[in-house]
């Protein structure tokens, strides 16, 4: 099928399952495109690629997310540079991408980025791709029209719509303030694009999730991590493989909220957490003596205690009674099993 045919095609099924409001800005990204060339459409979808990793058996993250990991890259310069979402790359020993013939080519590590979740990987060789262009993620807003856009998945395209813009605190120490949700359901989400109406990229796909849009009726869809989390970390992250402005303290804790409790339902394999005495089934009710409401508001005072090696006490309901742990956290990226900087940006050369 031709990229207008594509194009046209999902914005048809789109206009049968969005309101009429949206079928309005569906169809002006359509009007759009039809005034371009095919080749400009083409770029677009194009600029969505392959990815697959290979991750060693001793890396901290391959009981939990494996050790062949697959989904989408977006390229964003005429380089070969790609953005995808970090977990498909994160420790990875070989990373490959396809290229404009669609055969898979060696890549490199670039960067890491724990805070945002962004990953960035460059193809060793040329892929004779167009890189997309970014747009601003800020100014989405809920029931704005938007396209996903995969290479690997059961479905390599679909429109969507906004549900909402929000915080989305994660399990493993994580905090996105604007993240964005949108639905339906989209199975092929790990490094999915994101485009807005204009053909920008402005997320990239991160998690499916039972609660993006909250209203009366909970409907489930998927969360994106805003492009403009990128634009000031990015040269940093060319540069030193992570961005070096924020060092947080982490203590390997992974929670989950229960009937308005923060419990502890695991602790990372020699953490500072463990290492401290935090145990699971631990439930987090204070920081430094200041009580914790949720995940969120967990995190937000363990990274205002000070950079990573700084000391955070942990009060926690143990067996009937309040236990104070004091925890030496550290900076995770000495944790996880990552190249040195230094090999990176020496490996994202163009062969």
């Amino acid at each position: 099928m031709e990229p207008m045919e594509r194009l046209s095609s999902a914005f048809t099924r789109f206009a049968t399952t969005l309101a009429a409001g949206i079928v309005v800005l569906a169809a002006s990204f359509q009007a759009c495109a039809n005034d371009d060339s095919d080749a400009r459409v083409e770029a677009i979808l194009n600029a969505v690629v392959g990815l697959r990793a290979i991750v060693p058996e001793t890396a901290r993250t391959a009981w939990s997310l494996g050790t062949q990991r697959e989904g989408s890259g977006i390229v964003i310069d005429d380089n070969g540079m790609v953005l995808t979402i970090g977990y498909l790359i994160l420790e990875a020993s070989d990373v490959e991408v396809t290229n404009a013939e669609g055969d898979f080519v060696a890549a490199e590590l670039v960067a890491y980025d724990y805070d945002s979740g962004f990953g960035l990987v460059r193809a060793k060789r040329s892929l004779g791709l167009e890189g997309i262009s970014l747009g601003t993620s800020s100014e989405l807003e809920p029931g704005d029209a938007a396209l996903i856009v995969a290479h690997i998945g059961p479905d390599y395209m679909r429109p969507a719509q906004v549900a909402d813009i929000r915080e989305f605190p994660g399990y493993w120490e994580y905090l996105l303030d604007h993240a964005i949700f949108t639905t339906p359901p989209f199975q092929g989400f790990g490094g999915a694009a994101l485009i807005n109406t204009d053909g920008k990229l402005v997320g990239v796909g991160s998690l499916i999730v039972n609660d993006a849009f909250r209203g009366v009726q909970q409907r489930p869809g998927n969360m994106f991590v805003p492009i403009d989390l990128l634009k000031p970390i990015m040269e940093d992250l060319v540069a030193n493989g992570r961005d070096t402005t924020k060092k947080r303290p982490w203590l390997g804790v992974y929670t989950a909220m229960n009937r308005g409790h923060l419990f502890v339902s695991r602790v990372a394999i020699g953490g500072p957490a463990e290492t401290g005495g935090i145990r699971r089934n631990d439930i987090i009710v204070a920081v430094n003596g200041s009580s914790v409401s949720d995940m969120a508001d967990f995190l937000r005072q363990v990274w205002a205690t000070g950079p990573a090696g700084s000391d955070v006490e942990i009060s926690v309901l143990r067996d009937g009674a309040v236990k104070n742990v004091v925890v030496e956290s550290a900076d995770r990226y000495d944790w996880l099993n990552l190249k040195p900087p230094s090999q990176f940006t020496a490996m994202a050369q163009i062969d």
